[in-house]
């Protein structure tokens, strides 16, 4: 069942997970671009998918720290709020849920446009698209979202045309491990739920670092995954945010999420 309960559990149980990461993939950035960009036209978005979306969404900027954003999200009014989630025809809908990292990060990204303007960035584990959303608004040059869900995909499309932005570039592969270029900026939200996707992303990320010079910022509101892992000695706390009362509730009493900069 989707519910509050349901929101509480995942939230620190953990979200998809991103398999094979010790795995290795090269691929062409150009083509990534131009792949990306044909899955996620909004002319190609299918019909059913958009009409599943908009019939079991709301539209909705509230209860969250950015009210700039509007987002199709599952609230109390939907109707798998409280269905049974077996019900459910797609991947659990992790997407359909603003995180605390990702709000940190999105709120962070429009208060200082300067850290993403004219800048290549890359949304890794995407969900909602909202910190994709927030680095286009800020001025990013070029964005990419990426989240192994495609329905995320679909729903990014949605969230972008409500927030009168064209599609971005959307990969449904899982690019931890993988050599896709440079990046001027990686944003990751809540990504630490599992200590084998930890120990994944602090490689990666250290590697694009080290050979691109790539800042990456992460977003999180105290998981054990996180505050746990060895990256912490190489953290640098950005900023922090005092999340809303409901999500409060949510994460076992978090009442803030921090935004850091990760520096190998």
């Amino acid at each position: 069942m989707i519910s509050w309960g349901w929101r509480g559990q995942i939230c620190w149980c953990g979200k998809h997970v991103f398999r094979n990461i010790s795995g290795q993939k090269t691929l062409s950035l150009h083509s990534l671009w131009r792949c990306c960009h044909q899955r996620t036209s909004g002319s190609c978005l299918d019909p059913e998918i958009r009409r599943f979306l908009e019939e079991n969404t709301e539209i909705t900027n509230s209860g969250n720290l950015t009210p700039e954003i509007r987002l199709r999200l599952l609230t109390p009014h939907c109707r798998f709020w409280k269905e049974k989630a077996a019900l459910w025809p797609y991947k659990d809908p992790y997407w359909a849920i603003y995180w605390p990292g990702g709000q940190g990060l999105s709120r962070y990204l429009l208060d200082n446009p300067s850290i993403v303007q004219t800048k290549k960035v890359l949304d890794l584990g995407s969900g909602c698209g909202a910190t994709a959303i927030a680095a286009a608004l800020s001025g990013a040059a070029e964005v990419v979202a990426n989240d192994i869900d495609p329905i995320a995909g679909a729903a990014l499309t949605l969230n972008c045309e409500l927030n009168n932005l064209d599609p971005f570039a959307f990969l449904t592969d899982n690019l931890i491990g993988s050599d896709l270029g440079s990046w001027d900026v990686i944003v990751l939200g809540d990504m630490f739920y599992s200590e084998e996707l930890a120990n994944g992303l602090h490689r990666w990320l250290k590697k694009h670092i080290c050979t691109h010079g790539t800042q990456v910022l992460i977003g999180d509101p105290g998981r054990h995954h996180f505050v746990s892992h060895q990256i912490q000695s190489q953290l640098h706390k950005v900023t922090e945010y005092p999340l809303p009362e409901l999500d409060q509730q949510e994460n076992n009493g978090s009442t803030n999420t921090v935004i850091w900069n990760y520096q190998p």
